[in-house]
């Protein structure tokens, strides 16, 4: 594989005359580059009138690599022959260098240019560009490719010191200006001379031009080109490779992309998020852009006004900046009716509300570039997770959420600088273990997760932001103008056919299963735990009828019928010689469940065995104290035409394994997290920790 550099712009704000004079002091021999040994002039020619001097040279440079390395290899040093053309009628200097030493093994080319800078006739731009092909080097290739690329980006920066070292010199010395090349006076006997070819191997215009994308009487600081400086100031310190991939993806979406270019720091995070990895980087960024195309995004931000509904209980909104100059973001999930606003707006409106917040990020974070004179590329969220309990676990939320998460990983890589969550309770790990597979690892280092008042004081929220803008619902001086959320009213809620023309109920029926409950006879669904501290989760709603929900734990495995996940579709699955409290025990209390309500819960499970979810029918007092029914009230359900209750439910386990690795990761990108994850390791060691919600 070729490895390719192109390097950026670099500007040197002295007149090119003066900078020429400095790049000379480099020969014979540079004390300031070690592994440059020296050099010998093999060619050297001048044009008639003075006006373009052509020098080839042998340069040796010391070999930077393992002894056994140079020992296989049998060098100590390598050749290469550099090539320059210094016009100083155009004011250009054109470099172009190969190696000469295994030729037949490795191919390097590297092309350099001096020239003036476009909008400033005393100033000097550079260009670089290289190339790297390990054909076949002993077994070594590999190990060859990276001491090559480590040292040739070491010696980038190294060349810069160097002339700016020997302009401070030539200063010193007093010399800050050196006159423009003017041609003499030519008599008329040489005017055959200079009209006939002087050079017989002159440099192929297009040699230099064909590597760093245009010609050398063009190469200019222009809007196709990235500087030094810019990069610097706009997009911060980026070491020479990966100023190299930036120029490279740039400059292949100028070539093959047809719509809006995005803007450098857009393409910057693409870079980030594949650590450099231009192929990588590349692909993803293809993917964006034909997503970006097919949905309209970049027109988002003037075609998207978020319903009323949205903008009353959608309970976020911008805030000021952090310590660090990033825009902050403000989330108070734990007051937000998520399921209410997918049942009001729809998960699509959601959707779109989400991406005009991550475009908007993007607006404010060049804003915040300008008026702070620094790069700032990524936003911080602080989300206030207190309210946040079992009926934000409804199913097709958490569904919604994780699909969220997938697109704005995909589509804005590296956009959140920083992740604030306060206030979280103790159901929190269940969430964090349902989503945290789907964040992107290095996403996962931004969070910070504070539980209960752990965010007060040092180490806190004053770590990260200025007490001036630290909200008043958090204990602040500052007013925030976030909308509070709060239950949204079912007047509200789309319609059945609005839902269906959406595709909302299908994608939700997916979801879950339907169970019909009997008089008499319950409906169980029995899942086997495999090891202590796994956790029980379930979501449902209760269509028609009244239900008594509970659960329960069983030394042994009742006799299955048909299963579907460890489910039966209906009846009884304990023995009716069972004995309660011998056989099978009650973890979780009967909860009376209405018609029309939605009930989000968890459990974490202290023993192994199996499990009974179990739902049924609302009567007598007697059903609630007494779970299960007798083998006379089974019978008479059978034989009668009694009332039926109907649910959609949904269950899931969280391994042991899952729930404890996603604590583990929980705590490793926390500072204030230790309460909750031991009030929340000692629930499940030393007893079980159930908990249900009826949340409408």
């Amino acid at each position: 594989m070729v490895q390719k550099y192109q390097s950026p712009v670099r500007v040197y704000k002295y007149p090119f005359e003066l900078v020429m004079a400095a790049y000379e002091k480099r020969f014979p021999t540079c004390p300031q580059i070690p592994v440059f040994l020296g050099s010998e002039v093999l060619r050297e020619s001048r044009s008639a009138d003075g006006a373009v001097h052509v020098v080839e040279r042998s340069c040796q440079l010391r070999v930077e690599a393992p002894r056994l390395l140079r020992k296989i290899a049998g060098v100590e040093h390598v050749v290469f022959v550099q090539r320059n053309v210094l016009n100083w009628k155009e004011r250009t200097l054109l470099i172009d260098a190969h190696n000469e030493t295994f030729a037949s093994r490795v191919v390097v080319r590297e092309n350099c240019s001096y020239t003036v800078h476009p909008e400033n006739e005393d100033w000097t731009c550079f260009e670089q560009s290289a190339s790297l092909d390990i054909r076949s080097f002993f077994g070594f290739e590999n190990a060859l490719e990276k001491i090559a690329m480590k040292q040739y980006t070491a010696n980038i920066k190294r060349g810069k010191e160097v002339i700016e070292h020997y302009l401070n010199e030539l200063i010193s010395q007093g010399i800050s200006h050196i006159p423009r090349w003017t041609p003499a006076p030519v008599r008329e006997e040489d005017m055959r001379t200079q009209a006939a070819p002087w050079d017989p191997d002159p440099p192929e215009a297009g040699r230099c031009s064909s590597a760093l994308g245009l010609a050398p009487e063009t190469a200019a600081v222009d809007g196709d080109k990235l500087d030094v400086d810019y990069i610097e100031r706009c997009l911060g310190q980026l070491t020479p490779m990966q100023e190299s991939c930036l120029i490279q993806l740039r400059h292949w979406l100028q070539e093959t992309h047809k719509g809006k270019i995005p803007k450098d720091g857009h393409i910057l995070r693409f870079l980030r998020a594949r650590d450099f990895h231009l192929d990588k980087a590349r692909d993803m960024l293809r993917q964006s852009l034909s997503w970006r195309k097919q949905h309209q995004v970049d027109s988002l931000l003037q075609t998207w006004r978020p319903p009323a509904l949205l903008e009353e209980f959608y309970a976020g909104g911008w805030h000021y900046q952090d310590i660090d100059g990033r825009p902050l973001y403000i989330l108070r999930l734990g007051q937000m009716d998520t399921k209410g606003l997918m049942k009001a707006v729809g998960e699509e409106a959601l959707l779109q509300h989400v991406l005009s917040v991550n475009e908007e990020g993007q607006k404010r974070c060049e804003g915040n570039t300008k008026q702070y004179g620094r790069p700032i590329s990524s936003w911080t969220c602080l989300v206030d997770l207190e309210g946040l309990n079992m009926r934000h676990l409804w199913r097709p939320g958490v569904k919604a959420l994780l699909r969220m998460i997938e697109v704005v990983e995909d589509n804005y890589p590296e956009t959140l600088g920083r992740l604030l969550i306060v206030r979280a309770p103790r159901v929190f790990p269940v969430l964090w273990t349902l989503i945290s597979p789907f964040i992107n690892e290095n996403t996962r280092q931004k969070f910070l997760i504070y539980s209960g008042s752990n965010y007060q004081g040092p180490g806190g929220l004053v770590d990260y932001l200025d007490k001036e803008v630290i909200p008043d619902f958090l204990g602040g001086e500052c007013v925030c103008n976030v909308p509070e959320g709060g239950l949204v009213p079912r007047s509200l809620y789309l319609t059945e056919e609005e839902h269906e023309r959406a595709d909302q109920l299908r994608r939700w029926a997916e979801t879950y299963h339907s169970a019909s409950v009997l008089r008499g006879t319950p409906h169980e669904v029995a899942m086997e735990i495999l090891e202590g501290e796994s956790v029980i989760t379930w979501d449902f709603d209760i269509l028609r009828g009244d239900v008594v929900f509970s659960l329960y734990h069983a030394k042994h495995t009742p006799t299955l019928g048909p299963r579907e996940h460890g489910a039966r579709a209906g009846g009884q699955l304990v023995d009716k010689g069972w004995v309660l409290g011998t056989d099978y025990s009650r973890v979780e209390a009967p909860l009376v469940c209405r018609e029309g309500e939605s009930i989000q819960g968890s459990h974490v499970a202290r023993w192994p065995g199996v499990y009974l979810l179990q739902w049924q029918m609302h009567g007598a007092p007697g059903s609630v104290a007494c779970s299960l029914p007798g083998v006379d009230d089974v019978l008479t359900a059978l034989h009668s035409p009694g009332p039926k209750c109907k649910l959609l439910y949904y269950y899931e386990v969280l391994t042991s394994k899952d729930f404890r690795g996603s604590m583990s990761s929980l705590e490793s990108c926390t500072s204030g997290f230790s309460q909750l994850s031991a009030a929340t390791s000692s629930s499940s060691s030393g007893q079980s920790h159930s908990s249900s919600l009826i949340s409408r």
